[in-house]
């Protein structure tokens, strides 16, 4: 029986290699493909009673609601003597309680629920979030609600929070790579609000009363968008919403606080910083552009190509010719409401660390002499177009992007041209924004490693200003 189950096996196989026989093999690299055709998802956008902006998308996939709450805040707007004060606040909102119900209550009947209710403050956004069975939404909306507007604070959770603040910069050096991204943020960012950093000192002057006027300053209902998700009768939702956010007493009218850009000084710095490891962490860039600035289009596709993707220069010379190093990338942080900037970045062993510089230098300099070739033009746009639609995967993605684009006033129809946009896009376009957005001799530089072992000294490169990155912990 077996050796005529292997005759039959050895027929098939031979019939089938003679059918493939007669045909032409497939070559992948001459493969077809029909034009992607994908719409954008819609989300509908409604004002409630109290005047709060809405974006609502039903599905009904399963009994699940989502709400986000985006609020115009962030650590741009804290006193630099108290730098640390929002990313507390963004915490003490929900793990301290809120409208009354102490901390531990809220855990558990948020747990019963099968509900989540989070809370946070990042550089110029604050969110509260909601998760909910279809079934248990409207208790849970009550709990959002006060956490959103009004928050205990209650003063053994914020120790708690100032506490684990306190551990996090002890720790803050022992990560070579996040002293690297820290340190070249600041230098991109010197003197302007997104370079400041919390300090033992800073954490230690927070007060409940600072997290409670921080507050009360900006949570306020003309300052803030919901975007909702899930499955929800439009009706009803609207009704719950409006009886959950009403106009209270008039208040003065909003004003927040005139933040400047940052300062564009293209101006070399180079920082250094001992570590002893056998690897130098570098990171080198400078301030880039932000969303209203017509090359960014142009600039997407130079990402790409330049140390966006597994192809692109960087990558290809630095870790696949040369073998200097694993990870090699750059990236330009496009500006929402501030100037992004420009960051390239790499892990060498610290006998090739100046190399390693100079060839990252040479490479991004290289982008601003001649035009990329038609191969790497088309392979970053059919990537960036049709790659467009993994932004819209989920209803809660889809309705908060939306959302988003509101927030940051993002011009109306951005999503429905962005494509369009990409695929116009020269090669004579990517060298005119290289040329524009790309200061290598500008570069702020950092480096931190054994100097000792670098295969040059650092000072070939220019004068060295060295970090001091001994920690003044204070006593308990």
């Amino acid at each position: 029986m077996k050796r005529l189950l292997l005759s039959l096996i050895l027929l098939l196989s031979l019939l089938v290699s003679v059918a493939a026989a007669g045909e032409a093999l497939s070559n992948p690299r001459t493969m077809k493909f029909p034009e992607l055709s994908f719409q954008i998802p819609q989300a509908e956008r409604v004002v409630l009673d109290c005047g709060m902006p809405v974006y609502l998308l039903r599905d009904t996939e399963l009994p699940i609601i989502n709400m986000t709450a985006m609020v115009r805040v962030g650590s741009v707007y804290e006193p630099a003597a108290k730098s640390g004060l929002s990313g507390i606040a963004g915490v003490v909102m929900r793990s301290g309680g809120a409208g009354g119900v102490t901390a531990e209550a809220m855990d558990d009947e948020l747990e019963f629920m099968a509900s989540g209710v989070e809370s946070g403050i990042g550089i110029d956004m604050g969110t509260v979030s909601l998760t909910s069975l279809k079934k248990n939404f409207s208790r849970t909306l009550q709990i959002f609600s006060h956490v959103l507007l009004s928050p205990d604070f209650n003063e053994k959770r914020l120790e708690i929070a100032r506490r684990q603040t306190v551990e996090s910069l002890r720790r803050q050096n022992d990560d070579p790579k996040e002293i690297a991204d820290r340190e070249i943020s600041r230098a991109i960012y010197a003197g302007h609000p997104l370079a400041d950093i919390p300090t033992f000192a800073s954490v230690g002057a927070i007060s409940r009363q600072d997290l409670v006027d921080f507050h009360r300053r900006f949570y306020r209902l003309d300052n803030m968008i919901l975007s909702v998700s899930g499955d929800f009768d439009r009706t009803e939702l609207l009704k719950e919403l409006n009886s959950t956010f009403i106009a209270g007493k008039s208040r003065s009218a909003l004003t927040l606080p005139e933040i400047p850009q940052p300062k564009q000084l293209f101006r070399s710095v180079l920082l250094y910083g001992k570590k002893d490891i056998n690897q130098s962490v570098i990171r080198m860039g400078h301030l880039g552009l932000n969303k209203n600035n017509p090359d960014i289009y142009a600039v997407r596709l130079l990402d790409y190509i330049l140390g966006g993707s597994f192809t692109s220069r960087l990558t290809m010379e630095i870790r696949t010719n040369r073998g200097l190093a694993y990870n090699v990338g750059s990236h330009f942080d496009i500006g929402r409401r501030f100037t992004g900037s420009f960051v390239a970045e790499t892990e060498t062993k610290a006998e090739s660390t100046i190399k390693a510089i100079n060839l990252m230098k040479s490479i991004i300099a290289g982008v601003t002499k001649e035009p990329v070739s038609d191969a790497e033009l088309n392979a970053a746009r059919e990537y960036m177009i049709n790659s467009f639609m993994f932004s819209f995967t989920t209803p809660a993605s889809i309705v908060s992007q939306r959302a988003r684009l509101e927030y940051y006033g993002y011009p109306d129809g951005y999503l429905e041209r962005y494509r369009d946009n990409i695929a116009k896009v020269t090669k004579a376009d990517i060298l005119e924004a290289a040329r524009k957005h790309l200061k290598p001799d500008a570069f702020k530089l950092v480096v931190i490693g054994d100097a000792a072992k670098f295969d040059q000294p650092l000072a070939t490169l220019g004068a060295v200003r060295e970090l001091d990155l001994r920690l003044d912990i204070p006593k308990p």
